[in-house]
Parts: C-alpha cells; structure tokens; sequence
C-alpha cells in the first residue's frame, strides 16, 4: 500500500492511514499491510500545520501498489478552473496500474476526478465542497450526503472522520470483520459506520429530557436472532414510534431499520468468518431466518455468498 502526499497535507489523515492500516495484525501477529509514502518528489513535504514531512520516495513507487491512497491537500480548496491535473502531477499519477485499488480522503477526490478515475462512477467528497466539485466534473455521480463510496477499485471518504470508517471497511474488505473490529478496538475508534450513513447529524446530542436510544441498541444487538419490531423498540425506551425514530436517526445518522439491517450482516459475516455453523444456522443466529434471506442481503453487501465469503477465511 502507498500513501501519496503532496504539499499542503492535512497530517491527520496521512496517519490514519497509517495507523489503521499499520495496526491489523494476522492470528500470528504479521503486519497485514506494508504502508509506504511517497510524492511528487522525495524530500520535505508542506502540510497544512507548522509541521513539515520528510519523503524517502518518487512517485515511481505507485506502480509497486497494489492500493494507493490519496490524502486531502489544502491545495483542493482552490482548485483549477478547469479541473484538470498539473503536469507533473498527471506524469505522476501515470504510474498506477489498471488493476491497482485507488481510494481519497475528502477533497484528495479532487485528484481522483482530474485523472478521470472517477468519471461515470459514485463518489463523495467533503459536503462543503460538493459544489466546486459537481461544477468540475458533471460525469462524476456525486453524493456528497454519505460518509464513504465504493464502486469497482475506485473508493472516496467524505472527511476526516470518515477516512477513518473507509480504512476500517477496506479492511474488513481484505481480511474479515475480526481483524477490522480488532484494529478500531486497538485505535479506540467505533468499529463500523455504514458508508451510507450521513456526513453530519444534525442533532448529535440527545435533547435536554436525556432520553436517548442507546439502551434499545444494546439491547436490540443482544437479540439479533429474534425478530424486532420499530414498536418493540420504541417501547423499550418508553417512547412512542415517531419519537424514537427521530431520535434514533438525529443519534445514528440512520433509521432504525436500516441500522438493525446493518448489525444483523455484521454478525452473520462474524459468523462465518468464525465459526463452522452451517449457513441456515449463522442466517437463524444473524436473525435473517433462512439461508435464501441471508444469501441475498450478504450478496447484495460484499458481493459473494455466504459460502464464497466463509471461503476466504479457511
């Protein structure tokens, strides 16, 4: 994997790429991932504190990645007029093979979109410069209201925080859920945040009475295997369904049943990833009643079925 920077680096998501991905670790204990930075030319690198990098690496290492990922820079807030890539910029990026995974974080989508690595797939990009963005590149199908995008080997993070849910999902992408629960446990970081939920909540803090639907959650994660109800658990927290859906969605960035959803895939991928269940049982444990429920959500979330997926791991 390669990190690569340019002047105006924002550190913060340099190391949580770094970090994240320096953190997963195989049932031996072995790295993972062999994390490399490199840039237009080696040497010192501006960031967009006080604080300067030191680079050991040309841009000719790209074409040794098998993922490079792009950081935003505080060059991305002023873009060019016609959104193309420098020159140099442009050799640079020529360096990336066809089959290499290609993510950004927050505005290094800008990056993405001027080499044309975007063009007529989904992507996001910082809400506050969605609209530079979409004047730039129309052919990009921009959705500036979810935390990450994937589609194909291109993937993009809305934001800082976000970055941190894109290295966690492809991880979870390359060695399992385990391993991804284990590095946000190592990192202190929530372990999974869907790509679809939404960039920023608009009522992060549970109003003045306190109530909260936390309790319901937890509860609602122990009993996965059992069907649940939005009034079941509206009626654990002693709030009609209007407002526990509210504030389910003001505290998650999703609605109940998508979140439910979520967790239930979770624990099936767990499941396989861990035990030797057989595929109906880790569907009645997951909650998704039969084997056929459970193939077509777990298709329709990472692309295989629940025995390809088991596969991987043995």
């Amino acid at each position: 994997m390669v990190v690569f920077v340019r002047d105006g680096l924002l550190p913060i998501e340099f190391g949580i790429v770094h970090r994240l991905f320096g953190e997963a670790r195989s049932r031996d204990g072995e790295p993972l991932y062999e994390v490399l930075t490199c840039a237009l030319t080696p040497g010192e690198v501006r960031t967009d504190t006080d604080v300067t990098l030191s680079v050991e690496h040309g841009p000719a290492l790209l074409g040794t990645a098998d993922t490079v990922v792009i950081p935003a820079s505080d060059q991305d807030y002023d873009p060019p007029e016609d959104g193309r890539l420098s020159r140099r910029l442009a050799d640079a990026l020529g360096h990336i093979r066809p089959d290499t995974r290609v993510a950004s974080i927050c505005t290094g989508s800008f990056v993405l979109a001027a080499a044309g690595l975007l063009e007529k797939r989904r992507a996001t990009t910082h809400w506050k410069s969605a609209d530079a963005f979409r004047r730039l590149y129309p052919d990009v199908h921009l959705d500036p209201g979810v935390l990450y995008t994937h589609d194909g080997s291109v993937l993009t993070a809305a934001g800082v925080a976000s970055g941190i849910d894109l290295c966690l999902y492809m991880i979870r992408l390359d060695h399992g859920a385990s391993v991804a629960n284990e590095v946000a446990r190592g990192t202190v970081v929530p372990p999974h945040r869907s790509g679809g939920q939404a960039q920023f909540i608009t009522e992060p803090v549970p109003e003045a009475d306190g109530a909260s639907t936390a309790r319901a959650r937890a509860r609602a994660l122990s009993h996965l295997d059992q069907p649940l109800s939005l009034r079941e658990l509206a009626a654990w927290e002693s709030m009609s369904v209007r407002t526990f859906t509210r504030r389910f969605r003001a505290e998650t960035g999703m609605s109940p049943t998508q979140w439910i959803l979520e967790q239930r895939i979770i624990r099936a991928r767990e499941l396989l990833e861990n035990t030797d269940l057989p595929v109906d049982g880790v569907a009645a444990a997951a909650g998704f009643g039969t084997a056929t429920s459970l193939r077509q959500h777990l298709s329709r979330t990472v692309g295989v079925s629940p025995s390809a997926y088991r596969a991987t791991f043995r």
